[in-house]
């Protein structure tokens, strides 16, 4: 009998987002294949330290108490002997990854369909595109900065926390479209009129589905559960459009934020999330200080980021 993950939440996550391969990614990122290999050699018995999303990854795996409900697998540019490292800081770090695909500096992200991921997480932007444009849910973690989430993972030991912007992340970009081309009226209004008709979905909607299977799954005794949180700048009425979709979906999420374009930092540190999804630069920005934080580079607004720095 052949082995599916069909039934599992997949997330496949780079070496770099999983471990601090910072300093190793300079010589990547210099040109000098040779170079980076030798290095990474060189070190096959020195553990790599934690990176952004270990802690997630961390958590999301402890969900597999009796039941495999998650699989984690490791999706790199880098060459297969890095590969051993990674494995092995896995092995040190009692991090359950049993699969991995390295390719070598080829593009990873062919390989999510067959993997039928739920989540892709790199530090790499041009693979987060690529796999954001064949249509795969996914996120670039921004790097590290001082911030308390160690702090929060060990106050929050046994529940996982993560938060999501809406439009352009859990919805589409429909509304912000409106929004950015005629205006914050055009946009309430809008959405005043369309209220009861949901929005299509956007690239992590998947990601929200696996976890709310997965909390509808979960035991009262089980030893890790899951919150969600929905953190817009939506305000009253626009916020009514946003909660029917989610309805319509069959997607419960615990709390739900309408900050009407107040900094979402605050309210992050107040949630204490282990990560948190959002399309725009400027909220990730105030996010980082708070918490592990993945850019979803979609959506009109990165287009036209995109085409100004361009």
């Amino acid at each position: 009998m052949s082995v599916s993950l069909s039934d599992k939440l997949v997330v496949a996550i780079s070496s770099r987002a999983l471990f601090d391969f910072e300093e190793e990614n300079h010589v990547f990122e210099a040109g000098d294949l040779r170079a980076y290999e030798a290095l990474q050699r060189e070190r096959l018995n020195l553990p790599a330290q934690p990176g952004v999303a270990f802690a997630l990854i961390r958590k999301l795996l402890a969900l597999n108490n009796g039941t495999h409900h998650v699989e984690v697998v490791i999706l790199s540019r880098s060459d297969p002997i890095s590969g051993l490292r990674a494995f092995s800081s896995c092995r040190e770090h009692r991090l359950d990854i049993q699969r991995g695909v390295f390719t070598r500096g080829r593009e990873p992200w062919h390989y999510l369909k067959p993997l039928n991921a739920s989540l892709f997480l790199s530090a790499n932007p041009a693979d987060v595109r690529s796999a954001l444009d064949a249509g795969f849910p996914a996120a670039r973690v921004f790097p590290r900065v001082e911030h308390n989430s160690a702090t929060m993972t060990e106050r929050n030991a046994h529940e996982i926390r993560i938060a999501f912007d809406g439009d352009a992340v859990l919805f589409s970009d429909e509304a912000e479209q409106i929004f950015q081309s005629e205006g914050l009226g055009a946009f309430v209004s809008h959405e005043r009129d369309n209220r009861e008709l949901p929005l299509a979905q956007g690239p992590l909607k998947p990601l929200l589905a696996a976890l709310n299977r997965l909390q509808k799954l979960a035991d009262a005794n089980a030893q890790m559960h899951i919150r969600t949180a929905l953190v817009t700048a939506r305000s009253a009425p626009a916020h009514e459009r946003a909660i029917r979709t989610l309805m319509a979906w069959n997607i419960e999420i615990d709390e739900a934020m309408f900050l009407g374009g107040l900094d979402k930092g605050p309210f992050l540190r107040e949630f204490e999330p282990d990560f948190f999804f959002d399309d725009q630069i400027r909220h990730c920005e105030s996010a980082r200080s708070v918490t592990a934080t993945g850019h979803v580079a979609s959506g009109v607004t990165n287009i036209a980021t995109e085409a100004n720095a361009s």
